[in-house]
């Protein structure tokens, strides 16, 4: 399982672009439904030394990666001419109980998280960005080693 910070010393242009299009506070969580089929929703990441989500205890999304950790994060795009770029990421979740990690979480968050939110730490599997020079699209890749 892969932290943001391992990333980021194995891939450091991709994490740094990553961090930069994460920080617009809007990116779209990508998750499995009961039924397998995909869910969207609107979140905030995190970035610590760990990506990190906040959310309701009640929040259909939480539900599906307790029961599923397996998501995808891609970042908000500008317009249809791909912006300053895209970037996703994909890994498992865990729910992380209190402690040390929701303290970095807290500390890191760009809004203050109520106590009843519940927190996920997002391992990061696969990595993937684009960015368009005249048009073209330049993709860059990277997976974690097995």
């Amino acid at each position: 399982m892969t932290t943001w910070k391992e990333f980021a010393q194995q891939a450091p242009d991709l994490a740094a672009f990553g961090a930069q299009r994460f920080q617009s506070q809007v990116a779209y969580l990508g998750t499995l439904r009961p039924d397998g089929g995909p869910r969207v929703h609107p979140v905030t990441p995190i970035l610590g030394e760990q990506l990190f989500l906040f959310m309701e205890p009640t929040s259909p999304k939480g539900k599906d990666l307790q029961r599923d950790g397996r998501y995808t994060l891609h970042c908000s795009v500008e317009d249809a001419n791909g912006g300053r770029g895209e970037f996703y990421v994909r890994g498992r979740a865990s729910l992380t109980a209190a402690g040390q990690l929701r303290e970095q979480a807290v500390r890191a968050a760009p809004y203050s998280p109520q106590e009843h939110h519940i927190l996920f730490t997002l391992s990061v599997e696969f990595a993937f960005m684009n960015t368009y020079v005249d048009g073209q699209p330049h993709p860059r890749r990277w997976r974690a080693a097995e």
